[in-house]
């Protein structure tokens, strides 16, 4: 059993922490290592772990040691792996532990997750620090010479055995406060800030075929409000309006937001965390990725169309990206959701294609537990 430290400085939203929090419990559970989870805004991880406390300098949640990444650091003795997440800073006096003994440690800087060419040529590329140390940057990815996406060894049993079992869906829906409507297409959309909701929203409520909208807590209730004419929308709010019923969630839990997408005909994510879950739904999706400067955000999108497109038809390939597109671009929903539902069960049958394909890849965490192992092989 081999110790690690994860390091994460949550940035903005909850991608950063979801992130590592799925990455720490995986390697407690699956690879028996022990974890130290480094949080400096730790409200952020209560939202994600209810029963945590946001107060805590040290709790204990899922095997995973949860410590509060305070100023000034606390004097410890680093890890065997260390891992900073997202290029966030170690401390300085960590990093001078590190260096100020013979001990030899792995320093992994865990990247953002992206499809584009150069994650390849740059996975697992050594670093040399100061101090003799050496980092090495570990790309999450959707093809071979990358980390691979998060995932549990079981996740996929368990998806398709909740997804069989309508009774199971029903009782976990109706936890939620939701009766589901057998006709209508289930739909849940968690984003950030869009102006093309409105578009999209008006696109649902004229549409021939019911839509239910389930809207956990997040940025996106503000302009759902702004076009029900609404002030303030709270969970278990529900408003109709044409074909398209809408219902205010509660934020959930990491577990409950899985099964939350595994009961749904189609789920708008965003981020990181919630995207690389909502593939594994084996759903079709509509991903809202996080503006960066420059726009350079819209290649992390093409790169990801260009791979998630392969085996579709013209027709489907076509309304996928322009969905894709018009949602990010905050405008021209209407035409582009009304493409895609045509082109309904050739999107269906191909996210389930999709889930299968990158199942078919080490996960991040065993790719992470080999990396490490090899490593130690050659240190030795």
């Amino acid at each position: 059993m081999a110790r690690w430290d994860i390091f994460c400085s949550v940035v903005d939203n909850y991608g950063d922490i979801g992130v590592t929090w799925r990455l720490a419990r995986q390697l407690v559970a699956e690879q028996g290592h022990a974890v130290r989870l480094w949080v400096d805004e730790l409200p952020a991880f209560v939202r994600l772990c209810p029963g945590a406390s946001a107060d805590a300098d040290c709790q204990y949640h899922a095997g995973v040691e949860v410590r509060r990444w305070s100023q000034p650091f606390p004097a410890v003795e680093p890890a065997d792996v260390v891992i900073e997440a997202f290029a966030c800073q170690l401390p300085t006096t960590y990093i001078a532990a590190m260096s100020g003994d013979a001990v030899k440690r792995l320093w992994l800087n865990l990247e953002y997750l992206s499809a584009e060419d150069w994650v390849v040529g740059c996975h697992a590329l050594p670093s040399p620090q100061a101090g003799g140390l050496q980092k090495f940057f570990f790309f999450p990815g959707f093809t071979q010479g990358t980390g691979g996406l998060l995932r549990e060894t079981d996740l996929l049993a368990r998806r398709r055995a909740f997804q069989a079992d309508p009774m199971a869906q029903q009782v976990f829906l109706e936890g939620l406060g939701v009766v589901r409507d057998p006709d209508a297409r289930l739909v849940s959309l968690f984003a950030y800030e869009n102006a093309g909701l409105a578009n999209w929203l008006d696109a649902m409520a004229g549409g021939s075929r019911a839509t239910q909208l389930l809207v956990p807590q997040g940025k996106v209730l503000v302009d759902l409000q702004h076009w029900l004419g609404e002030t303030q929308l709270i969970p278990g709010d529900q408003r109709r309006c044409g074909s398209l019923h809408v219902q205010v969630l509660p934020f959930v839990a990491q577990d409950d937001y899985d099964r939350l997408l595994w009961c749904c005909d189609f789920n708008a994510v965003r981020g990181e965390d919630s995207f690389v879950r909502a593939q594994w739904a084996g759903r079709p999706l509509l991903w809202h990725i996080y503006p960066q400067e420059e726009d350079a955000h819209w290649d992390k999108l093409e790169a990801f169309l260009a791979l998630y497109c392969v085996d579709l038809s013209p027709r489907a390939a076509t309304a996928q990206a322009e969905l894709w597109r018009a949602w990010n671009a905050g405008r021209g929903m209407n035409d582009a959701w009304s493409e895609a539902v045509e082109c309904w069960p050739e999107l269906s049958a191909h996210a389930e294609r999709w889930c299968v394909r990158q199942a078919a890849q080490a996960d991040l965490a065993t790719a992470l537990e080999q990396f490490y192992r090899n490593w130690l092989s050659y240190a030795a």
